[in-house]
């Protein structure tokens, strides 16, 4: 018998593209003007620390289990905002959109008080909620609520109107409206809205932590600013950075066909 060849095709090697070494470009100019100031001594001492006193202060945080403790307080108090002003967001862009004579009523509301800093209500909330974990819930749901709402009432528009139409031929329910039509069908501009609510109530829960608190990440941000400890302040804030990134990364693989399973 002849033996058959079978041509191999060695295994790609990975090559980064233009826009990665771009990037990568960018982090290490960054990396080296930073590291070039703080040598340079044209500001305060430590103002601007080298990079290897940030690393130090980064790996004693990592070490650390009173981060954990706080980083907990932060993650609950987020999730719930999130849970709470992003299901409100979700409930009135879905009844804004899906009702010509409602959005023309009550989005521009929604549209002049969204750009709206939702520190200044801090005091309210705290009337109201007290000065516990109460109050930074509900400073991050109402930042919160305001993206998810616009972002949703704009896809319950864009919907195609042959779906609906056949949802209502088939006499589905509201409910089953909302959960088989409405939802699948704007799954992107509810995933970005939540994505970017996502940002804002972070932001709103920390900017209230360093206000009036005794544990949160934006607690110790604040603690490490009063001691004047600039290389743990600036690795708390790197470490802010990259949870950051990490959960909109998780949140932006749902807007991925299959949920980011496309391809298997």
């Amino acid at each position: 018998m002849a033996t058959t060849g079978v041509l191999t095709r060695p295994a790609p090697s990975w090559r980064p593209d233009a826009v990665t070494l771009v990037r990568i470009a960018i982090i290490a100019a960054i990396l080296i003007l930073w590291q070039a100031l703080a040598l340079s001594e044209l500001l305060y001492q430590d103002v601007v620390p080298p990079l290897q006193a940030i690393v130090r202060a980064l790996a004693r945080l990592l070490g650390s289990a009173e981060f954990y403790v706080n980083l907990w307080a932060s993650l609950y108090e987020t999730a719930v905002a999130l849970l709470v002003g992003g299901g409100a967001g979700l409930f009135v862009g879905i009844a804004l959109g899906g009702s010509r004579f409602l959005g023309r009523a009550f989005e521009p509301y929604l549209y002049y008080l969204g750009p709206t800093p939702k520190i200044i209500f801090f005091p309210i909330m705290i009337m109201w909620f007290g000065v516990g974990p109460g109050s930074k819930m509900a400073m991050g749901a109402m930042s919160c609520f305001f993206p998810v709402a616009l972002s949703v009432a704009v896809g319950m528009r864009a919907i195609p109107s042959i779906l609906i139409r056949v949802g209502q031929s088939f006499r589905a329910s509201q409910a089953q409206m909302v959960t088989k039509i409405y939802l699948p069908a704007m799954r992107e501009p509810v995933v970005n809205g939540f994505r970017l609510g996502f940002g804002i109530a972070l932001i709103g829960v920390l900017l209230a932590e360093t206000k009036l608190s005794n544990q949160g990440l934006g607690f110790l941000v604040i603690q490490n600013y009063q001691r004047f400890d600039m290389p743990a302040m600036y690795a708390l804030l790197i470490a802010v950075f990259a949870l950051s990134i990490l959960a909109n990364a998780g949140i932006s693989r749902l807007t991925r066909p299959g949920g980011g399973r496309a391809g298997k």
